[in-house]
């Protein structure tokens, strides 16, 4: 049996690409953006930034915010039947409507 060659980000040249009009420099404002226990929020990755990066598989689900962890949340998404829990820096978080 062979080992799989690859990392975190393997087979996400699509799903991590950013389009032209949003290269560039990050906002500080998505760094310092709070949210509330109970909040949905949408899990978005910003591919420039790797801390508190959450595994590819879930980008675009949606979450519940359960708490904070030093500078990161604590947020629950349903993955089939489990709920998993996955610790997020708030620069891969947007709020859900």
């Amino acid at each position: 049996m062979t080992k799989r060659i690859g990392g975190f980000r393997r087979k996400t040249r699509h799903k991590l690409q950013k389009s032209p009009r949003t290269k560039g420099k990050i906002s500080i404002r998505r760094y310092l953006q709070q949210f509330k226990v109970g909040d949905h929020v949408n899990l978005v990755a910003e591919p420039a930034i790797q801390t508190g990066m959450y595994f590819p598989r879930y980008h675009g689900r949606t979450a519940l915010v359960i708490g904070k962890q030093g500078e990161c949340y604590k947020v629950q998404i349903e993955d089939g039947s489990l709920q998993k829990t996955l610790i997020v820096h708030p620069v891969h978080l947007r709020g859900a409507k």
